[in-house]
């Protein structure tokens, strides 16, 4: 047992469905751009030209369908009509609109955890559309701060981790990304647990095993109550 004083949750595909949702988008966008390219020329394209646009948009559904349309625009050598620029931002619209899916096991998690721990939900993507899906979902009764990060990096944690006024050793980050919500909280001495979401974004995956001793990894949320007493 670790005497905690924080503990961090990701939002997205971690607290609820998410990315299955982009993929839905993004299935719908290939159908319409299917007269110029392969569905997967199309997704290649789309992400290469997300990943060189985030330092711009950063994450979130507004740059994901900025970046949509500059592909679209592109591969139509913009020849693209006005009625397919439209269909493009509705897709954006419906993401915004979509149904708040909590994962397995995530209420009775917080409602546990809840008076117990200082509980905040350290997330990246658009600010508004985070904040709107966590008090849609019910969950904002149980967290003590909403922090929307720009990027998950070793600077953003330790900043947070010195507002909160904790030890990194005091701060446990649990989220479904390796890349993002384990490896910068362990460089800085923290703790991390990854309860991986059935699919990843390729920007979030990792090609090497993790072995550290603040380390977990379980197949559902719940299992983090093992680590407090």
């Amino acid at each position: 047992m670790t005497d905690f004083k924080v503990i961090a949750f990701d939002a997205d595909d971690t607290l609820f469905v998410n990315e299955t949702y982009f993929a839905e988008a993004e299935e719908k966008f290939c159908g319409l751009m299917s007269d110029y390219l392969s569905k997967q020329s199309i997704s290649q394209e789309l992400y290469r030209v997300q990943i060189n646009n985030l330092s711009t948009y950063g994450y979130g559904i507004k740059g994901y369908i900025l970046s949509m349309i500059e592909v679209a625009l592109a591969i139509s050598e913009n020849t693209l009509g006005v009625a397919a620029i439209e269909k493009i931002i509705q897709y954006g619209k419906e993401l915004t609109q979509k149904p708040i899916e909590l994962l397995d096991g995530v209420a009775e998690t917080l409602e546990a955890l809840h008076g117990r721990y200082k509980l905040v939900v350290a997330t990246k993507g658009d600010l508004l559309d985070q904040r709107r899906k966590v008090h849609n979902s019910g969950l904002g009764k149980y967290f003590h701060h909403i922090e929307v990060m720009s990027d998950k990096q070793e600077i953003d944690y330790a900043d947070l981790i010195q507002r909160l006024e904790v030890k990194p050793e005091e701060f446990l980050m649990v989220g479904n990304s390796l890349k993002s919500d384990v490896l910068p909280v362990l460089a800085l001495g923290g703790h991390a647990v990854h309860v991986p979401f059935h699919t990843t974004w390729e920007h979030e995956k990792i090609h090497h095993q993790i072995v550290h001793p603040n380390f977990y990894n379980y197949s559902n949320i719940q299992e983090v109550l093992k680590l407090v007493p």
